[in-house]
């Protein structure tokens, strides 16, 4: 059985018993949270697609812990102005173990 669920802007396939990084959520490592944005789901013979999401479905998760993702350069440059800016990002981010996806 597996789902796509909408956190933080961004679409994601989850399955159970899987982890999942998805943008930073307030909670605790060890808490349980319900994510109840869920667009598709399917159990190998049925698949319901939400319009724009499935009523009555959700999925719940326990988080693992938080993070910050890989730095990412941000340089700008312009030749022949002495212009150069150069800046790094790191995006944070909460890792959640999928324990259970349901349906009414």
């Amino acid at each position: 059985m597996y789902a796509v669920i909408e956190s933080g802007g961004k679409q994601y396939r989850v399955e159970e018993g899987g982890t999942l990084k998805v943008e930073s959520l307030r909670a605790e490592p060890g808490a349980s949270v319900t994510l109840d944005r869920v667009l598709l789901v399917s159990d190998g013979a049925q698949v319901t697609v939400g319009a724009p999401h499935v009523s009555g479905a959700s999925v719940h998760a326990t988080v693992l812990g938080h993070g910050r993702g890989k730095k990412v350069i941000v340089f700008k440059y312009k030749p022949k102005a002495h212009y150069r800016r150069k800046q790094g990002h790191r995006q944070n981010f909460t890792q959640l173990r999928i324990d259970k996806i349901s349906r009414t």
